[in-house]
């Protein structure tokens, strides 16, 4: 048990230096999206024309609001596509770090409460405690 607990402390340690070890990242998604511009005389009017575009759209929600930021096809594009992918990884990453740091939780001894005294002591205590919510 003691080596699977050193082997779970490690692998934590190691999902640690992987996290820090990302860089930049930022939440959302890319999308490409074809308009139509509204214009009856546009080429875009005419039946089964996808429209204007591919624009390229990253999309997030914060705080319940969503927002977007039209990107630039090359370097701007390029480099909030490798964003959004290092937030995903950073995303499993802190799934897997927490899925790991529940076993090490579960694997760790419990210190016993033996002295009678102590025990009703804590038991007044968290009586308090939970009694005030």
């Amino acid at each position: 048990m003691e080596n699977k607990l050193y082997e779970l402390e490690a692998k934590r340690k190691d999902l640690y230096r992987q996290i820090e070890a990302l860089g930049d990242f930022r939440p959302g998604s890319i999308s490409v999206i074809f308009r139509k511009c509204g214009k009856k005389n546009c080429v875009c009017a005419q039946r089964n024309h996808p429209g204007h575009g591919p624009q390229y759209l990253w999309t997030t929600t914060r705080k319940g609001k969503s927002q977007g930021q039209n990107l630039r096809l090359g370097p701007e594009l390029d480099k909030v596509q490798k964003e959004v992918e290092t937030c995903k990884h950073f995303n499993r990453l802190c799934q897997e770090l927490t899925i790991v740091s529940e076993q090490i939780c579960q694997m760790r001894s419990v210190p016993e409460i033996s002295n009678e005294h102590d025990l009703e002591n804590l038991k007044k205590k968290l009586r308090a405690k939970f009694a005030r919510k």
